[in-house]
């Protein structure tokens, strides 16, 4: 069976990115949890701050034109559209990653994989309603996602509030998509990736000044861990991602991040030792079973497409 999305053959090459950045940012919340010391905010400024660096070169060498007119030429909408992700970009990790460190790996990876959901209600926001299966996906969801805090609720309030944040962070992410598909459309990855990346360090870095959260001084574990967030998750991972939203829809890479629920539990438990709680299971299986419900919710339209473009 041949992967589409929106009407179109997913081709081999992006294929591979979206595979690759799956196993990648399946290491994000361990990684997260491994660097436990350094202030969450802090890790979000440095993963975003060094990606950035790192794409320096290129932006402002071989695609210093382009960078140029997303900036004040002819392609400022986009750039704008850049500026916002990286707003929405920041916002999610400074929800998200504090919520890997008030919970649990799998928990909190499983509610921010609620991501397509939102992607959902925002296609519903647009005009773009989401099928009956669709709306059944994102009931189970949300009732998947009430149970694991009600369990919680049994456990502590950091429980619930690691849960109240992951929520949030999934909606930031599915913003952070949906701002990002707009801006691909007319720039490439890197410029993108490096706009992007780069407002979200400028953001995460205020915050941090303001707060006065220690941005150094951690042991060589923890850099260790960052710089591991950085090359995998991030340059990899996110990087990835943004490529295929150049060449598919962000309801189907939405819906592919999906995949690193499992990935995350299986790192947490090789790596931290660390299991969901028993009482949160079933409400996750609950969740992830909405979320597929949503995919293919998502899926059923484009396929009605493809047949009435053939008749």
């Amino acid at each position: 069976m041949n992967l589409r999305s929106s009407g179109h053959r997913i081709s081999p090459l992006t294929a591979l990115a979206l595979a690759v950045a799956v196993c990648a940012v399946s290491s994000s919340a361990p990684l997260i949890a491994l660097a436990a010391a350094a202030p969450a905010l802090a890790v979000a400024f440095w993963r975003n701050g060094l990606a950035s660096v790192a794409l320096t070169p290129v932006a402002l060498g071989p695609r210093r034109g382009e960078v140029r007119d997303a900036i004040r030429g002819s392609r400022r909408r986009a750039g704008l559209f850049c500026v916002l992700a990286g707003v929405t970009l920041a916002a999610h990790f400074g929800t998200w990653m504090p919520s890997v460190r008030l919970g649990t790996v799998a928990t909190s990876t499983a509610l921010v994989a609620t991501q397509p959901v939102w992607q959902g209600l925002i296609a519903a926001w647009q005009g773009r309603r989401p099928s009956v299966a669709g709306w059944i996906g994102i009931g189970l969801a949300v009732a998947g996602a009430a149970w694991v805090t009600g369990a919680d609720v049994r456990v502590s309030g950091q429980a619930v509030l690691a849960d109240v944040l992951a929520v949030l962070g999934a909606i930031f992410a599915a913003l952070y998509t949906a701002l990002g598909e707009q801006a691909r459309s007319a720039l490439s990855t890197t410029t993108y990736t490096w706009i992007c990346y780069g407002v979200c360090a400028v953001l995460l870095l205020i915050v941090c000044l303001a707060g006065g959260i220690p941005l150094r001084g951690y042991d060589a574990r923890t850099w260790l861990a960052i710089l591991a967030l950085v090359a995998g998750a991030q340059l990899l991972g996110h990087s990835m991602f943004n490529y295929a939203l150049q060449h598919t829809s962000a309801t189907t890479v939405s819906v592919l991040i999906l995949l690193e629920v499992p990935g995350a539990a299986l790192l947490a438990w090789l790596w931290l030792h660390q299991a969901p709680r028993h009482g949160a299971i079933p409400g996750l299986l609950v969740l992830t079973a909405g979320v597929a419900v949503v995919i293919v919710g998502a899926a059923r339209p484009s396929r009605r497409s493809e047949a009435a473009a053939l008749t």
